[in-house]
């Protein structure tokens, strides 16, 4: 049985970065437009972020739909990160993607942060039934899909493994984005330094 193929706007504003990306069903990523709120010191300031959200949502929008070569008509639905995310940040992307659905009559598909890094990993990689290992900033976990949802095997007891190290580059003095500050600083590093293996059963600390 042959499907018809789907193509979705998504629209992503939980943290640091509002995306608009066009992706299809077949596993083909679109467009992928990203505007990324960096913030003087310190780490993200929701209010200053969602902000910064409403004033470049349109030309990312814009621009995702000219990369893809398409229109919203085109589109079959309209999707948006519901959360886990910061609440302003949410905001932002959550009117933008209501009013494209109701303006054009596309459906509205609320999206589960996390679940969407996983999923969309899934389908580029084509991976049938992973077990996944997912670290991010809120998030380092392991997890598999069982039952119709994903199942949690195994968290962090305390903090994530990427706010851990956004945390680790503001203390040093790094700036912001940390991650990405932290890694370049690590391909040049020679001294391994053993840390305590802190494991509680399938969970980590």
């Amino acid at each position: 049985m042959v499907t018809e193929e789907v193509i979705v706007l998504g629209i992503e504003s939980t943290a640091h970065t509002f995306g608009v990306g066009i992706a299809s069903s077949k596993g083909e990523i679109l467009s992928d437009i990203r505007e990324i709120y960096k913030p003087d010191k310190g780490g993200i300031h929701p209010r200053e972020a969602a902000e910064f959200f409403s004033k470049v949502a349109p030309r990312a929008l814009t621009e995702s739909l000219k990369e893809a070569g398409l229109k919203v008509r085109d589109l079959d639905g309209i999707a948006v990160a519901l959360g886990p995310g910061l609440g302003p940040c949410l905001r932002v992307g959550a009117s933008i993607a209501r009013a494209l659905s109701l303006k054009y009559g596309k459906p509205l598909i609320a999206v589960n942060h996390g679940v969407a890094h996983i999923e969309i990993g899934r389908l580029t990689a084509r991976l049938y039934d992973p077990l996944v290992i997912y670290i991010s900033g809120g998030n380092t976990l392991i997890a598999a899909f069982v039952e119709g949802c994903y199942r949690i095997f195994g968290e962090t007891l305390d903090i994530a493994l990427g706010n851990c190290i956004d945390v680790f580059a503001r203390e040093i003095g790094l700036g912001f984005p940390g991650g990405r500050l932290v890694d370049e600083l690590a391909e040049r590093g020679r001294k391994y330094v053993e840390l305590p293996y802190i494991v509680k059963g399938q969970d980590l600390s």
